[in-house]
């Protein structure tokens, strides 16, 4: 009985020294893993360079100040984000069966999604989300303003503050989908403002932004912003790091 216990013994070390060896290995690559797109940063990096001919390298803009910086910003939004310009492209008969959840029109944008997959969607996501973002500048003659709403909002008008859901630096929160704001583009975010106050407007319907789920909530309370406080709003998150 001992000679054959020792003898699968034996035959078993080798088994289990191989399990061992192959344990940190597995752990360093799941290790490289985004946690919320559950993707390879590094596979999004080979996809990312038709990125920068508009988002600027790295992601950090410069190209043109209405569209997005997207360094430092979190995967799980830009996923999020893609998916509904993804799902932009398809014919209303169609939405439902590949699940969106949003839907975003954009003529630019619809061709720089229509050949990715659901896997480079999350790749680019966590590419994006490993980039340092670049500091911006603010406006200093409407930093009060900015401060004020972005940090306590307006109780009077039930406008809560920016920082309830961004966080008190501007990083959001990538669990909730809550996006960076901080150091964004000042012209992106004003716009994007203004555009869910139309929403709201317009009772949710026909959006660009802010016509569904959780935006919604962005929508109603853009509509509580005069223009003025959007471009302070706007100006001030450019500069908060």
């Amino acid at each position: 009985m001992k000679r054959v216990v020792i003898a699968l013994a034996l035959l078993l070390a080798p088994l289990i020294a191989s399990a061992e060896s192959d344990a940190p290995a597995a752990a360093a690559a799941s290790a490289k893993l985004d946690p919320f797109t559950g993707a390879d940063p590094a596979a999004g990096a080979s996809k990312a360079a038709v990125c920068y001919a508009c988002h600027g390298p790295g992601g950090n803009g410069g190209v043109n100040p209405a569209w997005p910086k997207l360094a430092g910003q979190h995967s799980s939004y830009i996923y999020e984000q893609l998916s509904a310009f993804k799902c932009g492209t398809l014919p209303a008969d169609q939405r439902t069966a590949a699940k969106c959840s949003d839907v975003r029109v954009n003529a630019i944008m619809a061709g720089q999604v229509a050949n990715l997959s659901d896997d480079d969607m999350r790749a680019l996501g966590a590419y994006f989300a490993t980039q340092k973002p670049v500091p911006g500048l603010g406006d200093k003659a409407t930093a009060a303003l900015g401060d004020k709403l972005y940090r306590a909002g307006d109780a009077s008008r039930g406008l809560p503050a920016c920082a309830a859901c961004h966080g008190p630096s501007g990083a959001g929160n990538s669990a909730a989908q809550f996006p960076r704001v901080s150091g964004q583009n000042t012209i992106y975010v004003a716009t994007e403002l203004k555009d869910y106050r139309t929403c709201a407007a317009n009772n949710f319907q026909n959006c660009d932004r802010g016509g569904v789920g959780k935006a919604q909530m962005m929508s109603t309370v853009a509509s509580k912003l005069t223009d003025a406080e959007i471009d302070a709003l706007a100006a001030y998150l450019t500069g908060l790091n």
